[in-house]
């Protein structure tokens, strides 16, 4: 297992894209979470197998949110201990 860190830019807060994240993680084994933060941009901590997480994250990168994002900065992170499933934090 494997965890990443992903902070998101642009124009990511009040257009789904939370939940568009959170039905994006259904497709994939990988758990975490996905937040609002107080700047304009969006966190997301994930952990899962190096190749599906990969995935998932390409999958956000090529969703319907990629005209939402400016950029994004990607941290390797120690995968999330004691998650289960991916939750958005309010």
């Amino acid at each position: 297992m494997v965890g990443r860190q992903v902070f998101y830019e642009g124009r990511v807060q009040g257009v789904g894209f939370r939940f568009t994240v959170k039905s994006l993680a259904r497709g994939f084994e990988v758990v975490g979470w996905i937040r609002n933060l107080p700047d304009g941009r969006v966190e997301l901590q994930a952990s899962g197998e190096p190749a599906e997480l990969e995935a998932f994250l390409e999958a956000i990168q090529e969703s319907e949110l990629q005209s939402h994002i400016r950029k994004s900065e990607s941290h390797p992170q120690p995968p999330l201990s004691g998650v289960r499933g991916f939750e958005i934090l309010r």
